[in-house]
């Protein structure tokens, strides 16, 4: 495929583009694309701003003059891949290889040369999920008892860990955000090129990615996205040369910078250039010219953000290494002294004596580091790498993060011996209503959630209000109101959900109707107690004010005995259950939860344990390297009984990744809790609303969980929960508006009444979020639930609610009164307390 010819700019152009870049200024697409034409003399003036800009990021990294490298061995897994890249020559077919996939002790002996000769990195490269497009690589992991070449990667990384001591970068291809977190605690960092971000090149017959799905743009974006979503270190690149334009060029680039930017997660850029090699359909391709190639890494560099280093392959670059380091690399990559390049095995590394003197004639020493760069571990363990390999780095790490003079050593790949003590500022449970907090934001307010500005372009635009008959819509409430959630009858749906004056009357007025009819009168509530069980937490879900660092003054864990402690407590103060979450703590082990969960039903066999959010669930699971499946039965079988639907936000990607930042995606969810409902572990379901959403939003969730519980049944009732804005960081950034508005709260409580029925009986309102005129408002609007006594209730009071934290039994009584019905105490699955065991 020939590149379309692109226009040269004009000499005033690259002048103002050389400025801007000289300057120091943000550029663009149109000064990027300018600057990618520089040769000569503009090539030089270009080299130099790139030079300045390389020399405050080493600077701001604490390596000052020093140009770094890792010393690699290179593990061609599998050489079998799903994809047809018509230049690539290191994919194959079975034919041609000994076996489908190196055996476990192929794969060792060649760590282990690399150990010897003191290399720290173990560069895991293979073709993308090859069982799918061969037969020989589906019976050759079956036959070893993997169900998939992912769960041999993750195998191959422990033995690696275990036998050798080297570091495992993965480079599997395309993941998924499940797969990214289920690789992550065998890997010190993963990577995957971009390569290109122009469609055309994978779409249209001749290009050099058609008819590989792996290589289309939006996956592998995803891809990159998705890694920062989890925290992984993470490397990527672009090709040059390979028939994208200048212009496209210059897109890629600043889509990586954009995720980078977002996520802090890209460690590293590749900037690669093509080379023809025989026997594939681009042999007849000219080679990258060397200079376009130092053009590219010149604004590669000034487009990139703080902190993320830029790389050329030495072996790829003939001897223009000094033209390499004008434009501003500071890595050369991995360099081995045991394997070759296998996907460029015709163009051998260069030796290290050599490297390190052409980096010296640059002025520069050459340092060895390791495959995770040092900014990454300068955070709490388990923020970037987790903590089951943190030994593993520490013991070939130098203090400034760079590899340390040894030979590394095998360890043990396990979770840290002994049990949980409880730390930190564990009565925050109780003194929060008291004291308060010790401060408004976490410490890290200004770096973990990504960049602000970035996520403002990302917000959703709320649809246009639709002009439809509301009355029409009143009369399908009235006369079925389940088929309001029909996607034929979207828009009436949407003009209900933003109906006011007397249109929003009727509405609640009809929902109120239903509720009679679905449940009668009684006002339900459950006596039950919240435990927290640790608010440390580094996902970076950005309208979370209960999430802390693990040195924050406000954090706390608490061991599983304290936790027994609580659930007896409450036991013994009439409660019927407990509901337990927390955050995402690199700490806890994997044994913690079933841990947990054993010792309450020990101390207090009657209690109902309703436990862990989907998002928990998921993360533990992937930590524990077993599917969500076998984890929900294992904490099935240790007694839980249900759990809660928390971590829903809202059911839409779109409005998760601006809210959230690193929770799981939609599809995730639904398959969790849907799991859990096939397991007989039934759940609640939420909504959280009011924060960058709008009402179209709210009538796709609510879509959503009606055809969950079509199919699975599971659901136990819905609870809306409004938005708590005052000390969420995407309110404090600006980002967020200050939670749902009055009417919202009714209409929301209304549609999910009469959308839902015959589906979820049950709907149940926040009385911390609503206090309790807002409260009985919503119970005379459809609602017939109030949840429970809580007992201490942390997250929303962090967050800056101003309701409190507890109600007694009576109190929640006097809320039915002041909604003009009478109350009844119920189970966590809504009957009666009288059949229960206590």
């Amino acid at each position: 495929m020939m590149t379309p010819p692109e226009p040269r700019p004009s000499d005033a152009a690259m002048r103002r583009a050389l400025r801007r870049a000289s300057d120091g200024s943000t550029l663009d697409l149109t000064e990027a694309t300018v600057l990618l034409h520089a040769r000569g003399d503009q090539l030089d003036e270009l080299m130099a701003a790139a030079s300045r800009v390389r020399d405050a990021h080493l600077r701001a990294e604490g390596r000052e003059g020093i140009v770094t490298y890792s010393g690699s061995v290179f593990i061609p897994l599998t050489r079998l891949c799903r994809d047809r890249c018509h230049y690539c020559t290191f994919a194959t077919v079975p034919h041609r290889l000994p076996a489908a996939f190196l055996e476990r002790d192929e794969v060792l002996e060649i760590a282990r040369q690399g150990a010897a000769a003191g290399c720290k990195e173990a560069l895991f490269t293979l073709g993308d999920r090859p069982e799918e497009r061969w037969p020989a690589a589906r019976k050759w992991l079956e036959e070893r008892g993997f169900d998939s070449t992912l769960d041999y990667v993750r195998a191959s990384a422990i033995a690696v860990l275990e036998e050798t001591g080297l570091l495992p970068h993965l480079n599997p291809g395309v993941l998924s955000w499940e797969e990214l977190s289920r690789l992550r605690p065998v890997a010190a960092s993963m990577g995957m090129m971009l390569e290109t971000t122009a469609h055309r090149l994978w779409s249209e017959p001749g290009g050099p990615h058609y008819g590989s799905p792996d290589k289309e743009p939006a996956v592998r974006l995803r891809v990159l996205t998705d890694a920062g979503r989890v925290a992984v270190p993470f490397t990527t690149g672009i090709l040059v040369g390979i028939g994208e334009t200048l212009t496209e060029r210059a897109e890629s680039l600043l889509a990586i910078r954009g995720i980078a930017r977002q996520y802090g997660h890209i460690q590293e850029i590749i900037v690669q250039n093509f080379r023809a090699k025989p026997d594939t359909a681009m042999r007849g391709m000219p080679d990258a010219d060397l200079h376009e190639l130092a053009a590219t890494v010149a604004v590669g560099r000034l487009l990139m953000p703080p902190g993320v280093s830029v790389q050329a392959p030495p072996n790829l670059v003939g001897d223009e290494f000094q033209l390499l380091l004008k434009a501003g690399i500071d890595d050369w990559g991995g360099v081995s002294p045991v394997t070759p390049d296998h996907v460029n095995p015709e163009r051998p590394w260069p030796a290290l004596d050599a490297l390190r003197e052409q980096t010296s004639q640059a002025g520069f020493d050459l340092n060895e580091r390791l495959p995770v760069y040092p900014r990454f571990l300068k955070g709490a363990p388990g923020q970037w790498t987790d903590i089951r390999i943190a030994e593993h780095i520490s013991a070939v790490a130098k203090p400034n993060g760079l590899a340390a003079d040894v030979k590394p050593a095998g360890l043990p790949w396990q979770e840290p011996d002994g049990g949980l003590e409880t730390v930190g500022r564990a009565d925050l449970n109780t003194t929060i209503d008291t004291t308060g907090r010790t401060g408004d934001r976490r410490g890290d307010f200004d770096s973990v959630y990504g960049d602000w500005e970035e996520l403002r372009k990302q917000l959703p635009k709320a649809p246009e209000r639709l002009a439809a008959d509301v009355k029409q819509g009143l009369r399908l409430a009235e006369a079925n109101p389940g088929a309001l959630l029909d996607q034929e009858n979207a828009d009436v749906a949407l003009a209900l959900m933003t109906a006011d004056g007397e249109a929003l009357e009727t509405l609640v007025r009809l929902a109120d109707e239903a509720r009679k009819e679905a449940v009668g009168d009684d006002i339900t509530y459950v006596v039950n107690r919240n435990i927290n069980f640790s608010n440390v937490c580094y996902v970076g879900c950005r309208f979370c004010a209960f999430a802390q660092r693990e040195r924050d003054a406000d954090a706390f864990r608490l061991s599983v005995e304290e936790a027994a402690d609580r659930a007896e407590e409450a036991w013994n103060d009439g409660a019927t259950e407990v509901c337990m979450q927390g955050g995402i703590d690199p700490k806890l082990p994997v044994t913690y939860y079933a841990d947990l969960v054993r010792a309450i039903k020990k101390r207090v066999p009657g209690m109902h344990v309703h436990a862990f959010s989907p998002m928990e669930i998921v993360s533990a699971a992937s930590k524990a390297g077993v599917s969500v499946r076998e984890w929900l039965t294992d904490l099935r079988d240790a007694g839980l009984d249900t759990i809660p639907g928390t971590a829903a936000e809202i059911l839409d990607d779109d409005v998760r990744w601006v809210l959230t930042k690193g929770k799981l995606p939609a599809s995730t969810w639904i398959e969790v809790v849907s799991t859990a409902h096939s397991l007989g572990i039934r759940s609640s379901s939420t909504m959280m609303y009011g924060h960058v959403d709008h009402p179209g939003h709210w009538l796709a969730h609510l879509r959503t969980l009606a055809r969950v519980q079509d199919e699975t049944g599971g659901f136990t009732e819905f609870v809306a929960l409004p938005f708590v804005h005052r000390n969420a960081p995407i309110y404090l950034a600006g980002v967020a508006r200050s939670g749902p508005s009055r009417r919202d709260n009714r209409a929301v409580h209304a549609m999910a009444r009469l959308g839902l029925h015959g589906r979820i009986p049950n709907i149940q309102c926040s009385w911390v979020k609503l206090g309790e005129e807002g409260t009985a408002e919503i119970l005379r609007g459809g609602a017939n639930d109030v949840g429970g006594t809580l007992m201490e209730e942390t997250i929303s009071r962090m967050a800056g609610s101003e309701h409190g934290s507890a109600r007694t039994v009576r109190q929640l009584e006097e809320l039915a009164t002041l909604a003009g019905r009478p109350a009844r105490q119920r189970t966590t699955t809504y009957g009666s307390i009288a059949a229960a065991t206590r």
